[in-house]
């Protein structure tokens, strides 16, 4: 039978990603706990291949691993929890819509900084200050929203 089994090494070089992540994965019930070999060796099923793979493609998609957990644990128990799943990315769908009409307005507020900036440099002298950060004070406040959506986003 342990021939057909991965050890924990052997599972991480596998797909990229070190055994510490697979112990992580096992804490938080993502993937299922291996068997032990006599010696102590975790020994991992050909399934778990997979269900890392799934993992790995479902936070690139935006799910978080406690989603994932719950979900598994279902699935692990002789659940179905596919509408669920469904459920879930619909309504990562639907963010995604609404943190880009977020970033649209904030792509529309900074060419119009962009803008009034240049025209402030423009009339402004060599060697003084134009102060472009305080012009900032005299216009409309932008979202919070949208500027935390961009940062989100440069800070990957």
């Amino acid at each position: 039978m342990e021939q057909r089994l991965l050890r924990a090494g052997q599972l991480a070089r596998l797909l990229g990603v070190s055994t510490d992540l697979l112990r992580h994965y096992e804490r938080i019930g993502v993937l299922p706990p291996p068997v032990r070999a006599s010696n102590g060796y975790r020994l991992y099923s050909p399934q778990s291949v997979d269900r890392v793979r799934a993992v790995r493609r479902s936070l690139g998609l935006g799910f978080s691993l406690a989603e994932l957990s719950g979900i598994f644990r279902i699935r692990d128990r002789g659940g179905i929890p596919c509408g669920s799943v469904r459920a879930l990315a619909e309504d990562k769908l639907r963010r995604v819509g609404q943190a880009i009409q977020e970033l649209r307005g904030l792509r529309q507020q900074l060419r119009q900084v962009l803008c009034e900036w240049d025209q402030l440099l423009a009339k402004t002298r060599k060697g003084e200050r134009a102060r472009l950060l305080e012009s900032l004070s005299e216009g409309p406040v932008p979202s919070n929203r949208s500027a935390a959506a961009l940062k989100k986003g440069l800070s990957r």
